[in-house]
């Protein structure tokens, strides 16, 4: 049974698998923050909204990144982690780290949440998604 907890650094819903709940403790005593892919969703879209409308810029920055870099950084703006976004994309979870990777470094960002609010701006988060046609 996954439990529900909450704490300095959390954002785990009760539906974590124990897998990761581990690795988000393990991640927390480090000192960084770990929140769920539904949390960190949340937050994303809350504060894509506010901002003033940036698309073309967006755009034009993720226009750089290859299909695959592109195809993976859409699926982390809908707020997916690695191994849903490597199931999604038929990838393996490293191919799916180092896309990420290339695309934070290609897009001069520090982090996924920079990377998935770069991609709202572009409003481009539901674009590929299961069942988009």
């Amino acid at each position: 049974m996954t439990r529900n907890w909450s704490g300095p650094g959390s954002g785990s819903s009760k539906d974590t698998p124990p897998r990761e709940l581990a690795h988000a403790v393990r991640a927390v005593a480090a000192g960084n923050v770990m929140l769920a892919p539904t949390v960190t969703k949340q937050i994303v879209t809350a504060y894509a909204a506010r901002r003033p409308a940036k698309a073309r810029e967006a755009r034009e920055r993720l226009a750089g990144l290859t299909d695959r870099e592109g195809a993976a950084t859409r699926a982390l703006a809908r707020g997916l982690s690695n191994a849903e976004i490597g199931r999604e994309l038929r990838l393996t979870e490293t191919t799916v780290k180092a896309h990420i990777s290339r695309s934070l470094t290609k897009l001069n960002l520090t982090n996924r949440v920079q990377l998935a609010i770069l991609v709202h701006d572009a409003g481009l988060a539901d674009e590929g998604a299961p069942g988009d046609g």
